[in-house]
């Protein structure tokens, strides 16, 4: 069996295709088949030609939207063919957040990013969980600029909890600022990045912006706000409470994390688990899942994170093998 395909005139067959066409060898490895273009038609032949039919017509479309593609979209777009997942890319590209200092557009890229935004938009409070490289706080500090620009909002928050540290940080050497930098670096570089290091730095000496460390946050109550928790999955039960209490009128709330990367002693319940459980069926409340499919670092990030999660799968196959295996024994 083989599948042909029409190549449009108008599309870019070097960026469709990848420099030494590396990217119809990639859709030709995934799929286990042999193309061969001839006169603006695509032969496809081999194991599984209607499915790599199917992923060029979606590479074609994207390719008609922005005329190159680099690895990292390439396999996003293979997987959600391959997963039969609809994703309409032409409503993910006109959705700019905003425009970082350089004047680069800031768009999601990928289908759950999409959705993470525009529940960020519409619901008050909004739990964004999954692996590093997810993009869930980067366009979260992207919304909560976008929202400052808009004056929608008067002033931006973002806190973590400072793990390391044990939230305990009068032992260590300098004044407040110098103390938990550290612990929140990843988020100055997220607003270094959209609003450039000069411009950050004059609205967070006007305290349009503030990054404190979680344990600063008791005892506020926060109006015309947007209050980013960063690495909610080092929050405990109380800590995580607190912090959703602190919301006040005019105000959004977005949390952050990665369950899988727990840091708290053992034994302690990270807030993040138990606020899924707790406040999953609140109105007003939305949560949003990213995997692995969605990481939009180096591709070497995403099969590290498959890694792990085949390990650890395996793992618990054991453990819970070895516990029946006991329990059968002493009888």
């Amino acid at each position: 069996m083989e599948y042909k395909i029409n190549i449009p005139d108008e599309i870019n067959i070097q960026g469709l295709f990848g420099n030494y066409d590396a990217n119809i060898r990639s859709v030709e490895k995934f799929t286990g088949t042999e193309m061969n273009l001839r006169d603006g038609e695509l032969t496809i032949k081999g194991r599984d030609p209607e499915l790599a039919a199917r992923i060029m017509a979606r590479l074609i479309e994207a390719v008609a939207l922005e005329p190159e593609l680099d690895s990292q979209r390439l396999n996003y777009l293979i997987e959600m063919e391959a997963g039969g997942v609809e994703y309409d890319e032409k409503q993910t590209a006109k959705d700019i957040v905003c425009y970082t200092h350089t004047g680069r557009p800031l768009r999601p890229k990928t289908q759950a990013q999409k959705e993470y935004v525009d529940n960020i938009r519409k619901t008050s409070m909004v739990f964004g969980i999954g692996p590093a490289g997810t993009g869930k706080t980067y366009l979260a500090c992207a919304m909560a600029i976008n929202a400052y620009k808009n004056k929608e909002i008067e002033r931006i928050i973002l806190t973590r909890p400072a793990v390391e540290a044990g939230e305990r940080l009068g032992f260590l050497p300098g004044d407040m600022q110098e103390k938990v930098d550290p612990y929140l670096r990843p988020l100055y570089d997220a607003l270094y990045d959209v609003l450039g290091v000069d411009a950050a730095g004059k609205l967070r000496e006007k305290g349009a912006i503030e990054v404190v460390p979680l344990a600063y946050m008791r005892g506020r109550t926060l109006d015309n706000a947007f209050i980013i928790l960063d690495e909610a999955q080092n929050t405990t039960r109380e800590q995580m409470k607190m912090f959703l209490t602190r919301m006040g009128f005019n105000s959004k709330v977005v949390v952050t994390g990665d369950i899988t990367q727990v840091d708290l002693p053992s034994g302690t319940m990270s807030g993040l688990k138990e606020a899924q459980k707790i406040l999953k069926n609140v109105e007003g409340i939305k949560f949003n899942y990213f995997t692995e499919v969605d990481v939009v670092r180096h591709e070497l990030v995403k099969r590290i994170i498959k890694a792990y999660e085949a390990f650890d799968n395996k793992n618990k196959v054991r453990s819970s093998n070895a516990s029946k295996g006991h329990k059968i024994s002493g009888r």
